[in-house]
């Protein structure tokens, strides 16, 4: 497999349990261990799955020329219940604006960029599964 390397990042402590983190130059965002002032660090892996699959979804809708207007995804979680509590499964519940998107191709969307694009959810362990529900509303809810 060819590589590339990624810029790196840097992780600022601002004392307590809360941190800086982001590139060089780069927009830094505030990461706080015990999650009182800032998403917590497993808070923040998980709006990166949701976060990185959804870049996918709405590159992939405006190509299909069914521009999202609206996506949110919320997201449950399971954690093993001893150390590490490592993330043990995922579902992606989004809830998708697209005028005149049909079901077929946002589920198709979702999809790809859950088992294919997403590069996070691919970093994850493979005895991961992540899975996901769709809401589509064009208006209405497109059952």
């Amino acid at each position: 497999m060819a590589t590339i390397s990624h810029a790196p990042v840097n992780v600022k402590w601002l004392g307590e349990s809360r941190f800086e983190a982001g590139r060089e130059g780069g927009p830094q965002a505030q990461i706080d261990g015990d999650g009182r002032v800032a998403p917590s660090p497993f808070d923040a892996l998980l709006a990166a799955i949701a976060t990185c699959s959804s870049v996918d979804i709405v590159t992939i809708l405006g190509k299909q020329r069914t521009p999202a207007q609206a996506l949110s995804v919320r997201v449950d979680a399971t954690r093993a219940a001893g150390a590490p509590r490592r993330l043990v499964g995922a579902v992606l519940h989004f809830t998708v604006h697209a005028r005149g998107a049909t079901r077929a191709a946002v589920e198709r969307a979702v999809d790809l960029s859950v088992t294919k694009y997403c590069s996070v959810r691919s970093s994850l362990a493979g005895d991961v599964p992540v899975t996901w529900t769709i809401e589509l509303n064009d208006g209405r809810v497109d059952a």
